[in-house]
């Protein structure tokens, strides 16, 4: 049997008021995870170990079935691995924004959906002013870059800029971690001096005279958060020999960086942006492909957490229906006809609710489908209806040993 596990990236949400009271996939209905959680079993999953923040990094890599005690190092190393930056053992990698600020606040995590060609040019532009033998900034995607520190020190604490919208940004400058004060200053100290230094230099820059001039967001400062050294990973296929070969579809350097130390090949597709515009039927055609090959592949979907973060519930809404029926849809009518039965697992990492725009730690609700598979009484893909699934209340590794026991 082969494997793949679809996941839409803060799908799950709380109940709107605006919706009559009902959560957004209650309220969506969609059409193929309500089929396929009707002709298979749910449950709820706990993504999000005690003591560690409520992020994609932390969620997607429990759900793959490591144990965040023993292999968490932040964002930062994770995405270095996607964009092809080797790290030695003296540097900390740590995930750096691009982001809009106005009258001393957070405005967007995002620099006002900042795109990579763009992004590019701001990203030597501080390198040309800011880098040198010690910092480097590497272009990613979109707003999502990294800083490489030459012997900095991991023991700070970074307020992720998504989970701050319209707070004030000076309180959230970083500070040395609680008992590492003394190793920790020299490092949180650079990183904040990058910070306001950025935001001179990005005020200056053409780019962003430009969109002042249109009334635009800018992408005035960086925002650095979530670091580390290099991760010691088993790959999944040392983990699981039911998986032989494996692959990746995600348009994030995150989930791209975890599927690399977790032995997956990387497939990029063309168009895939990350947002409610990606190119769902191309990620949907490289998964079925992917299958006809590989025993594992996990499909990464990022639009429904970023309107999540927009606090946009039409576009969160518009980005579940399209997930559905554009993704979904496609890749279960070609397993079906799949010679070898296809085990098919839908779910979020973490809700990220519109109406408070931020990652919470929540249990998500997940299904389960194959041919054969003998269902449960729930009918509907919704955060309440899975409670009364087969599979109850998962944790963490559970998951991936459950799935990949079929």
């Amino acid at each position: 049997m082969k494997h793949i596990i679809i996941l839409g990236d803060g799908m799950a949400d709380h109940k709107v008021e605006r919706l009559g009271g009902k959560t957004l996939l209650q309220y969506a209905r969609p059409e193929y995870m309500n089929r396929l959680a009707k002709a298979g079993r749910t449950g709820r999953l706990i993504t999000v170990p005690e003591g560690f923040p409520p992020g994609s990094e932390v969620a997607n890599t429990a759900i793959l079935g490591y144990d965040l005690n023993k292999v968490y190092e932040g964002r930062g190393p994770l995405e270095a691995a996607s964009i092809g930056y080797d790290m030695a053992d003296d540097d900390f990698a740590i995930r750096c924004n691009i982001i809009t600020l106005a009258d001393g606040k957070i405005i967007t995590h995002n620099g006002g959906n900042l795109q990579t060609e763009d992004a590019r040019v701001l990203i030597d532009y501080l390198n040309e002013h800011l880098g040198n033998d010690r910092v480097k900034f590497i272009c990613g995607i979109q707003y999502r870059h990294l800083l490489v520190i030459k012997g900095g020190n991991k023991h700070i604490v970074c307020a992720p800029p998504h989970d701050h919208p319209n707070e004030p940004w000076r309180p959230l400058l970083v500070k040395p971690e609680a008992g590492h004060e003394q190793e920790a200053q020299e490092t949180a100290d650079l990183i904040n001096d990058l910070i306001l230094k950025s935001q001179d230099l990005l005020a200056r820059h053409p780019y962003n005279i430009e969109r002042a001039k249109r009334g635009e967001r800018q992408a005035n400062s960086i925002w650095p958060w979530s670091g580390g050294y290099r991760p010691s990973m088993q790959t999944l296929m040392q983990q699981y020999p039911q998986i032989k070969t494996g692959a990746v579809i995600s348009a994030v350097d995150l989930i791209q960086g975890i599927g690399r130390y977790a032995g997956l090949r990387i497939i990029k597709v063309p168009g895939a942006t990350g947002l409610a515009d990606t190119n769902y039927e191309g990620k949907a055609q490289a998964a079925i492909d992917a299958l006809q090959k590989d025993d594992f592949v996990f499909v990464h979907v990022e639009a429904t957490d970023e309107a999540g973060h927009d606090g946009d519930l039409d576009l969160k809404l518009r980005a579940i229906d399209y997930l559905d029926k554009r993704l979904i849809k496609p890749i279960l009518e070609a397993t079906e006809q799949m010679d070898e039965p296809v085990a098919i697992a839908i779910l979020p990492d973490h809700p990220t609710p519109v109406e408070l725009r931020i990652h919470v730690n929540e249990p998500v609700p997940f299904l389960i489908y194959y041919k054969g598979i003998e269902p449960d009484a729930v009918e509907h893909y919704d955060e309440e209806a899975c409670v009364s699934g087969a599979y109850g209340l998962l944790r963490l590794e559970q998951f991936m040993q459950t799935f990949m026991s079929l």
